[in-house]
Parts: C-alpha cells; sequence; structure tokens
C-alpha cells in the first residue's frame, strides 16, 4: 500500500513526519540518547548485522491472507494478536491525546501495553480504554511504591514492570533539548516560536482548550495536585538504588504478573527467576541510561541460554521493522517492545498513526515469516539467522579484549556509524 496523507509504509516515514509536524524540541525528546548515542546507534544498527536464511517452496498460504501465519502469543497471560507490545515512556507531549491514543490504538490491534508512573494520563483513564494495560514503576522506595501499587492494582492494571535500566540521565551531550519543568507565561514565550512553526500540532491542543502537560497523574497522593516532570524525577533522583531483595519485595507486594526491565546480563537474568518475576525485559533503556552497553539484541541470547523457559523474555530497544521483530524472536523472545516507533506514529497522526505502526510489523512479522518458511512465530529458531562470530560481545567489547599484536580492530567503530533512520 502506498503512502497517502493518512497512511505511511514504513516506520522511516513515520519518522520523517513527526519531525515534521512536531516541535523541534519535541522531536530533539523523542531522537536523544546519552552521551556520544553509542548505545541508541547501536540498538537498530546490531539488528542489521544478522542475516537470515530463507527456505523456499513451503507450501505456505499467501501473504495477502490474513491470518495465514500464526502470529499471536501470550505476555504474562495476556494474549495478543502479534508479538509486539507498546513500551511504557513518560510524559508524551506529541499529542493531546497523548496515552489515551496510544491505549486505544493497542486495544484495537489486540495488543498490550505499558504505562509509566510518569506518563500524562491517569491510569484510572488508560485502562478504561481497553486494552490490558501494565503499569510501570522506578524504585522511590518501599513507603512510597505502596500507595503506587495498590492504585495500580484498583485501575486493573494487568501486570507491573519494574524499570531498573534507568540509574542517571544527566550525561546528555548530543540532540537532548532542555525540557521546562512547567509551562508558565515564560516558558510559553520561549517555546512560541516553535510552535507556532507547527500550526497543526499547536491547533490539536488548542481546539482542546489545552496545552501539553507537564504533569505526572499517577505520582499524585489522593487529593493532591499531580506533581510535576522534573519533581518526580527529583524525587526518583534522591531515592537510594534498589538491591534484589527490594525487587523481591516490589513482587511480592504486588503478588501478580511481574516484570524486570533492564536485564543485560546472565546473572541478572537469573537473579529475576529467583526472586519470582514471571517476564525479563532485556533492555539497555533504549540507549538513554549508560552509553558504550552494547545493543540489547546482542545480550539476548546469553540471557536466554542462561534462563531456558524458566521465565519470560521479552526485547526492548531497536524495533524498526518487522523482520527486527523476528530476529528477536528467533533469538529466544518471547515478545518485543516499541517506544520511539509508536511515539513517532502518534506524533505523526495521533492514535490513526499508532495503529499503522503496529499494521506496518504486522504485515513485516508475517512477510519475514514466508521467507524463512515458518507457518507460526512458535516456529522461529537461531538456525533461522546468519550470525556473525563475536556477535552477541558488541563491537567495542571484541575490540577491547584484543591483544595488541592481534588482528586490527573493525574499521568502522560505533562513533563513526552513521544514524540510522
Amino acid at each position: 500500500m502506498a503512502s497517502t496523507r493518512q497512511w505511511f509504509e514504513s516506520l522511516a516515514e513515520a519518522h520523517r513526519r513527526a519531525k515534521k509536524r512536531v516541535p523541534t524540541s519535541v522531536y530533539d525528546a523523542l531522537l536523544a540518547g546519552a552521551e556520544r548515542g553509542s548505545t541508541l546507534q547501536d540498538n537498530m544498527s546490531a539488528f542489521g548485522e544478522l542475516g537470515f536464511i530463507p527456505r523456499v517452496a513451503a507450501g505456505l498460504p499467501g501473504v495477502g491472507l490474513p491470518g495465514a501465519r500464526d502470529l499471536a502469543t501470550t505476555v504474562l497471560g495476556q494474549e495478543v494478536s502479534l508479538p509486539v507490545v507498546l513500551s511504557p515512556t513518560g510524559v508524551q507531549a506529541v499529542s493531546p491525546d497523548g496515552e489515551i491514543a496510544v491505549a486505544r490504538a493497542a486495544a484495537a490491534a489486540g495488543t498490550a501495553m505499558g504505562l509509566s508512573s510518569f506518563a500524562s494520563k491517569a491510569i484510572e483513564d488508560v485502562v478504561q480504554a481497553g486494552p490490558p494495560v501494565f503499569f510501570q514503576v522506578y524504585w522511590m522506595g518501599r513507603e512510597r511504591l505502596a500507595p503506587l501499587l495498590d492504585r495500580a492494582r484498583a485501575a486493573g492494571a494487568a501486570g507491573l514492570i519494574v524499570t531498573l535500566d534507568w540509574t542517571f540521565s544527566h550525561r546528555r551531550d548530543w540532540g537532548s533539548p532542555a525540557i521546562p519543568e512547567r509551562l508558565n507565561l515564560r516558558t510559553m514565550a520561549a517555546l512560541a516560536p516553535q510552535a507556532i512553526a507547527r500550526p497543526r500540532w499547536l491547533f490539536e491542543y488548542l481546539r482542546r482548550g489545552t496545552l501539553p502537560d507537564l504533569t505526572t497523574p499517577n505520582l499524585a497522593a489522593p487529593g493532591e495536585q499531580a506533581p510535576t516532570f522534573f519533581s518526580a524525577y527529583g524525587e526518583w533522583m534522591q531515592a537510594p538504588l534498589p538491591n534484589w531483595s527490594d525487587v523481591a519485595w516490589l513482587r511480592e507486594q504486588w503478588g501478580g504478573p511481574f516484570v524486570v526491565k533492564g536485564v543485560m546480563h546472565p546473572d541478572d537474568a537469573r537473579r529475576a527467576v529467583e526472586i519470582g518475576a514471571d517476564a525479563i525485559s532485556v533492555s539497555n533503556h533504549g540507549g538513554n541510561n549508560l552509553d558504550g552497553t552494547p545493543a540489547a539484541i546482542r545480550a539476548l541470547a546469553a540471557v536466554a541460554d542462561a534462563v531456558g523457559d524458566s521465565i519470560e523474555i521479552l526485547l526492548d530497544g531497536g524495533i524498526r521493522r518487522g523482520s527486527d521483530v523476528v530476529k528477536a524472536l528467533a533469538l529466544g523472545a518471547r515478545a518485543v517492545l516499541i517506544g520511539r516507533a509508536y511515539l513517532w506514529g502518534v506524533a505523526a497522526n495521533g492514535e490513526a498513526g499508532v495503529n499503522n505502526v503496529l499494521e506496518i510489523l504486522r504485515h513485516g512479522i508475517d512477510e519475514t515469516l514466508v521467507g524463512l518458511g515458518r507457518a507460526s512465530i512458535h516456529d522461529l529458531t537461531p538456525r533461522d539467522l546468519i550470525v556473525p562470530p563475536g556477535f552477541a560481545g558488541g563491537r567495542s567489547l571484541r575490540v577491547a579484549a584484543r591483544p595488541e599484536t592481534a588482528a586490527p580492530a573493525d574499521p568502522l567503530p560505533l562513533d563513526a556509524r552513521p544514524p540510522a533512520a
């Protein structure tokens, strides 16, 4: 299907439209990563190092037949029509509907979503929009988290995600804009030229009689005003970092489906199994934490080997095509989480844009299965892939491990790679 005003053919096109539609600072916030952006770039480029081994004459139904291949799976006990779940992301200024639009799109596509505790919409409203919702928290201490769990449980959250792969976020020396604490008159005056330059984005807010919401309603105490994003961020920054006994306490207090997000090391995967987690997300926070960490897809196979079938494995980071999803599943993931991809969709065309992104991935997964001669995502194995030697370690780790007398390092180090679309 060719691109039209209301439809884009690829996530790269969604990316381009998002850039044209939202103010520069909003777009830059979606794009930026920590420090040099090495991890952010590797999250995407690592998928290109993996190849496929196609099979022919497999006797499969045609590509255009809906439901001809089995794309459905379960995540935390929730049935989803494709192995793609929407990752929790913080305050969304890309659309006045924000997480509500995302929730409606997820429900229409038959999948689930994560909702950030730093989201701009209340969990009660998001759950009412229809999809299974996994509520996400950062560690802020036992006393602070206990009432959040009660609220999420009462609202009908289908699971809990604890994000452990974000421990600081000040090391941003490229591309990251300054985010205001609140939209007062002075701030609005400073940002007005950007907003005026994107009249469609501005009109969507004005016709609702509102402005981008930089508060975090899910962190508001009963009867109190919602804190601003930076107020909540400051509270989180001052909390001592958790240990595994804290994570075990959180899992016990929640009592339902529980995800540990941010696992990159096999030992951490084993600890997650030990404390009774139901799933882990192999993730480096989209390249927004410790720059120089390898791509999440590089860590996936080792994590899967370490824990086997004892826990569900998700992959978060760098998904831009349906073929990327298939590569992750072949290496051991149950499903993937997407973040920037659907934010570009909602920025480009609201709820319809998120639906568009999910359909692009759905068709891409289906077409890749046909090329591999597979009738189901559950038939995928590492034998469907060509994995280059040393892939799991990442380029930077392989170079560091080589003695001085060894062969020359790879000619294209991470920081020299061109940014991906």
